[in-house]
């Protein structure tokens, strides 16, 4: 069922039209101004106008072109007195749909009504294929680095990405941010049936509520405020495709009971529709949260996360793979060095060693940017401690130290007098003086063993 909006002052006119229009099933909205029947627009999804030329105040020119300011598909067909021919043709150049002379041929609007109908649908249709196209084309020119990784635990996923990839259950990326659960939930995608299709992504931490539904279902024209036209959402432009849920801890208790709907049902409603859409998405949704904590917590409902979790994916962080970690530098800087235009050809073994003793917060997302740091700091063709940032020489700083007082010093003064040094450095950020009185020993002395021990290259701050 379609909508149409008749506008006349002539009541005889509009009751006639609207006959026509209900007979064929759809539903009509008259009105004898422009101004309410601008009004009905703004807050009616319309598929169709028609309208006289001739109005009170402002005429159907004027009506014609309002909408066009708000709707460019909007069919319009104006109707005209048969000496005025004229003025319907300059409403085409506005780009009324056609037109019809008065007395109006009720033969001749339906046939032209059919058309204008026609023409509507397929213009959502193409809009909806122009979504799709722009969500494919940003797919296509986002970069997404190659998963990278050759330890134990790294194959074992891979080896779990291969099976999952030919089912369509939905599958539940668990892991800490910047682990890569979106590369993983693209590879699930390129292996599948699916690849060929649309993968659509949503940040379900990004959107406030509202507007996180309307993204996801889409909405009808007219749903809400500045809803100026219907427009699809992203589970009707993932159609057979797979729809990627980031962040799903974080969605609203009323919209995990719509999403549980979509899950068990496979269909969903527009807001502020009632046309019952299929959805054929393969889902796959992602978090870093404890789930089962959010259960307890009664943030989150049981029933939705078995229904997400049929299969589940545990990503580690990057601590618990530190194999991993020079192929991930390497491969950073061959990234950043061909983005950057600088030719790097490595990184010092310090460097490595440093890089190695951090814990790692953030994951790979951290070091990738660690990297292309250093990368636009160096002044030399190689990464070294000096373009690293102070938190992480700190952190090594600390492995030395350890890695100290677990030697047998009384054998060694040398390494027993460079761990007190590197101790107070640490303990007075570097201030040589204060450094040096903390150890009774004149400044320039330590100055001189600071050098000797290669310490100046450190940062204490």
């Amino acid at each position: 069922m379609s909508n149409i909006l008749v506008v006349d002052d002539l009541k005889s006119t509009t009751d006639a039209v609207a006959q026509i229009v209900t007979a064929r099933a759809h539903q009509a909205f008259c009105s004898a101004t422009a101004e309410d029947a601008f009004a009905i627009f703004k807050h009616t999804p319309i598929d169709v106008i028609i309208t006289d030329m001739k109005l009170p105040e402002k005429s159907g020119l004027d009506l014609l072109r309002q909408v066009r300011e708000i709707d460019a598909d909007v069919p319009i067909i104006v109707m005209t007195a048969f000496g005025t021919v004229k003025n319907a043709v300059d409403a085409m150049k506005w780009g009324a749909f056609d037109y019809l002379t008065k007395p109006v041929s009720l033969e001749e609007l339906e046939v032209k009504l059919d058309k204008a109908l026609q023409q509507r649908n397929l213009a959502l249709k193409n809009q909806k294929l122009r979504l799709e196209n722009d969500y494919l084309r940003e797919e296509v020119h986002q970069h997404f680095s190659q998963i990278i990784g050759r330890s134990q635990e790294m194959q074992r996923i891979y080896s779990l990405v291969k099976r999952v990839a030919s089912a369509n259950s939905p599958v539940l990326i668990l892991g800490e941010s910047g682990t890569g659960k979106e590369l993983i939930a693209h590879a699930i995608h390129n292996n599948s049936e699916r690849k060929e299709k649309p993968f659509i992504k949503v940040n379900c931490a990004a959107l406030a509520e509202n507007l996180l539904e309307s993204e996801l279902f889409g909405h009808e024209k007219g749903a809400f405020t500045n809803a100026i036209r219907q427009k699809p959402g992203r589970f009707e432009i993932a159609a057979n495709g797979t729809i990627f849920l980031d962040e799903i801890g974080e969605i609203s208790p009323a919209l995990q009971v719509k999403l549980l709907r979509v899950l068990q049902e496979k269909e969903f409603e527009r807001v502020g529709g009632t046309d019952t859409l299929p959805m054929n998405a393969r889902i796959i949704a992602a978090t870093n949260l404890d789930l089962e904590q959010e259960i307890r917590n009664k943030n989150f409902r049981e029933d939705l996360y078995y229904r997400l979790n049929v299969v589940s994916i545990h990503l580690p962080p990057l601590h618990q793979r530190a194999d991993d970690i020079p192929e991930l530098i390497n491969h950073f800087i061959r990234k950043y060095s061909e983005e950057t235009g600088k030719n790097i050809d490595g990184i010092t073994p310090q460097a490595t060693k440093c890089l190695l003793n951090y814990s790692w917060p953030g994951n790979i997302r951290e070091l990738e940017n660690i990297i292309e740091r250093a990368i636009v700091l160096t002044a030399t063709t190689q990464i070294d401690v000096d373009d690293l940032p102070a938190h992480l020489m700190q952190s090594f700083d600390e492995s030395l130290l350890t890695e100290l007082a677990e030697d047998d010093l009384t054998k060694n003064i040398e390494e027993h007098e460079k761990k007190l040094i590197f101790k107070a450095l640490l303990e007075t950020k570097g201030n040589i003086s204060r450094a040096a009185a903390r150890l009774n020993i004149k400044r320039t002395t330590l100055r001189y063993k600071m050098e000797k021990y290669d310490f100046l290259r450190y940062k204490f701050e």
